[in-house]
């Protein structure tokens, strides 16, 4: 009964959502929430569907630093990858990249 477009998606719809166009959806978001006098219920479904699409951007940020970090020169300029230390493991290992 919900006329929220994408209230009922799954976690699992927005995991191939681009992070450019899960920002505009949760901008989308907080400028209605802040802008609309809205029920209750369409607050409380909107906020769900932003805290899912903050996850979203975050972990999709977390990724990029990542790979980020992992891509750097050695004294020759050359690229290599670094491999990132895992939590609670302190030991990293450098190993160049094909190509």
């Amino acid at each position: 009964m919900s006329k929220n477009k994408g209230a009922g998606e799954s976690a699992d719809d927005n995991r191939d959502m681009p992070f450019e166009e899960a920002v505009r959806k949760l901008e989308s978001i907080v400028d209605a929430m802040e802008g609309q006098d809205l029920p209750l219920e369409t607050l409380l479904a909107r906020y769900e569907e932003g805290a899912r699409l903050a996850n979203l951007c975050e972990s999709k940020l977390n990724e990029a630093e990542l790979k980020i970090q992992q891509l750097e020169k050695n004294a020759k300029g050359e690229p290599f990858l670094k491999s990132a230390a895992i939590e609670g493991n302190s030991r990293v290992t450098d190993t160049p990249s094909a190509g």
